[in-house]
């Protein structure tokens, strides 16, 4: 029998019981759907780490107070660091800048204040205001919208200057025209130089309520560099190619200008971006497996029922099997004919269940942080459900290919 009429055999077979089939399916369709809008979540996640590596330079690293991958791992590393790293200082970063050879740019940054902004009558709370150096604009890739970024005479002279978010800059002036436009924060007058083109959210969170402005001015105006405004630097090496040696001639310096010996850990951290992406690998590597093995069960569960309406329906259609072999249908045909008929139900609720999760993941996209159903994830998608079918359906499609077809006809 030819594989197209034992197809068209599967889908008649299936089309006369619709509310069974559909039944059927739900939990092939829950678990496809599952697996699909967990990989796409992971997919979408790690391709927005990268975008944002990308988006800050993958060739600059950050040098701080902590190393997040070596201090973080346990409560007691954590009091270790708190005890042995310093804060890192303005002579620090004066430091590095005047003796590194492999290092491009060098900028400073302290770490943002939430704050209260007000431009007339209206207030915005919460918004955080941070300092950096005017080179932080090359190093970060900033992408500015209107106006400019911060200028270093500005920086010298503590100038009451700021650089907004899209967000603030639509809020205080929803008719436009921010540059050179008095606001107020903290109850001290700034003038807007520059507006960033809008980012959006990132898990619900809006990432253009911010405001950057001189880092000296900051100083000034908030207090010590120190705890939740501790100072870091963000540089690059002089080529791609130097990198790790710009890396490493930073860690080399930081290490002579704080006087440890050769057997004394680090008292800062360095941050690169392969360090960012192997924690990002290593900790949803582990989410991975286990949010796959959820979905793994419901697919399962899902080839089990299958299975066990096949059975049903063998025993339903016994007398359909016997007039089929008498008429000349040999074991071969019946088996394929319930196997095409179970892989055909799997991959229906398969295709089911990759069009569901494309509508979940858009509403997560829309919502939250963006989402990427690839290729690779339909197609494993889909071969899971098949071979679902296959395991479900071989013992079903067997038992009738080896029914007898007198006592078949005799069936009621």
């Amino acid at each position: 029998m030819k594989f197209i009429e034992t197809l068209k055999l599967a889908l008649a077979a299936i089309w006369a019981h619709k509310l069974r089939s559909a039944l059927t399916l739900l939990g092939m369709i829950v678990g496809v759907t599952a697996f699909v809008v967990v990989v796409s979540l992971i997919e979408g996640f790690n391709r927005y780490v990268d975008e944002k590596i990308a988006g800050i330079g993958a060739k600059s690293f950050t040098v701080q107070r902590f190393n997040p991958l070596e201090d973080f791992k346990d409560t007691d590393t954590i009091a270790a660091a708190q005890r042995r790293n310093k804060e890192l200082t303005l002579d620090d970063y004066d430091y590095l800048r005047e003796r590194a050879q492999l290092i491009g740019k060098i900028g400073a940054r302290a770490r943002g204040t939430p704050s209260e902004v007000k431009r007339g009558d209206e207030v915005l709370e919460d918004v955080f205001v941070s300092g950096a150096t005017a080179n932080c604009v090359d190093i970060e890739n900033r992408d500015v919208a209107e106006g400019r970024f911060l200028a270093e005479p500005e920086n010298e002279s503590a100038a009451r200057v700021a650089y907004i978010g899209a967000d603030v800059a639509n809020k205080l002036f929803p008719s436009g025209n921010s540059i050179g436009q008095e606001i107020t924060i903290r109850g001290l007058p700034y003038r807007v130089i520059g507006v960033e083109a809008a980012k959006g959210t990132v898990f619900g969170i809006p990432q253009d309520t911010f405001i950057v402005i001189p880092l000296k001015t900051y100083s000034v105006n908030y207090g010590g560099l120190i705890r939740q405004r501790s100072l870091y630097f963000i540089a690059t090496s002089i080529t791609d190619e130097q990198f790790n040696d710009a890396v490493d001639e930073s860690r080399f310096l930081m290490r002579v200008r704080r006087k440890l010996g050769p057997n004394e850990k680090d008292n800062f951290g360095i941050v690169t971006p392969d360090a960012i992406t192997g924690l990002r690998d290593r900790i949803f590597g582990t989410i991975f497996i286990v949010a796959i093995a959820v979905p793994g069960i419901a697919l399962i569960v899902g080839a089990i029922v299958i299975m066990n309406i096949m059975l049903v329906s063998v025993t339903e259609r016994t007398k359909e099997i016997g007039i089929r072999k008498s008429l000349g249908a040999r074991q071969m045909d019946i088996l394929k004919q319930f196997l095409v008929e179970a892989v055909t139900l799997a991959i229906i609720g398969g295709a089911v269940g990759i069009f569901l999760a494309w509508v979940v993941g858009a509403i997560v996209t829309w919502w939250f942080f963006p989402t990427y159903l690839s290729i690779l994830a339909i197609l494993g998608a889909l071969a899971a459900s098949g071979g679902a079918g296959v395991a479900s359906g071989i013992f079903p499609a067997w038992k009738a290919a080896r029914l007898d077809p007198i006592e078949a006809l005799r069936a009621d």
